[in-house]
């Protein structure tokens, strides 16, 4: 997909990730970004931004979200919460359901609502940002990881959903970014431009996934090592 003159529309826009889309889309001259937030006051004011307000676990919201955004060419599936914890802490079953309702079914409403806008735009592209956690579930973000793994095995149906109608589906993989999600994790983080940088020469290259680190790359290899990636080293 050509990003130059798109239009855009990039949700959970006003921080971390999606507020990085939102400058390296303007930067590479789409003509419009359509910025969403819960909270469309806290999407700073700038040429070629439109604020919009969606919570995407609203349909309601969702809905007047693609009544507006007629002309949008590039959907950026970004929104997203995270919360540190495992399967077997004290209300892991309510933070679970939290996570699959914004991090999956938010994703799922927003690319059913938006499909028929693509198509009718000559196909476009959607981008749904997802985690090395799609794949490895280490515990420590039990609940999000599970989500995300959700989010992945809804990307690839979409592709082959969407393929007749000539939309490109790319996934964003990568491990921990340097924004305010994982501020309290002590890990080795890539900063937020990188990552978008990465997802975005993917997307111009035509690319189906993007691995935007290293971590990323060495852990999708390991998936089919004789030790998978994803099970726990060996005692001893």
């Amino acid at each position: 997909m050509k990003i130059e003159n798109a239009v855009a529309f990039v949700t959970g826009a006003n921080r971390g990730i999606g507020l990085v889309f939102t400058q390296e889309l303007l930067a590479r001259g789409v003509r419009k970004v359509y910025a969403a937030a819960r909270e469309p006051a806290t999407i700073a004011a700038q040429r070629g931004v439109e604020a919009v307000r969606l919570d995407v676990t609203r349909p309601d919201e969702a809905a007047a979200a693609v009544a507006r955004a007629g002309d949008v060419t590039l959907l950026v599936n970004n929104a997203g919460v995270a919360h540190q914890g495992g399967f077997l802490t004290p209300g892991s079953e309510a933070l679970a359901h939290r996570m699959l309702e914004v991090n999956f079914f938010g994703m799922l409403r927003m690319s059913r609502a938006f499909a028929p806008v693509l198509a009718a735009n000559g196909g476009g592209a959607l981008l749904n940002v997802l985690s090395i956690a799609s794949w490895v579930n280490g515990g420590q973000l039990a609940a999000y990881a599970a989500s995300k793994s959700a989010a992945w095995s809804l990307t690839n149906a979409l592709r082959h959903e969407l393929r007749p109608e000539g939309t490109q589906v790319l996934a964003l993989h990568m491990a921990y970014v340097d924004t305010d999600m994982v501020r309290g994790i002590d890990e080795p983080k890539t900063s937020a431009l990188e990552i978008v940088q990465y997802a975005l020469d993917g997307l111009e290259a035509g690319l189906d996934e993007v691995l935007a680190d290293e971590r990323t790359r060495l852990v999708k290899q390991g998936l089919t090592a004789p030790r998978p990636s994803y099970l726990p080293p060996r005692a001893g």
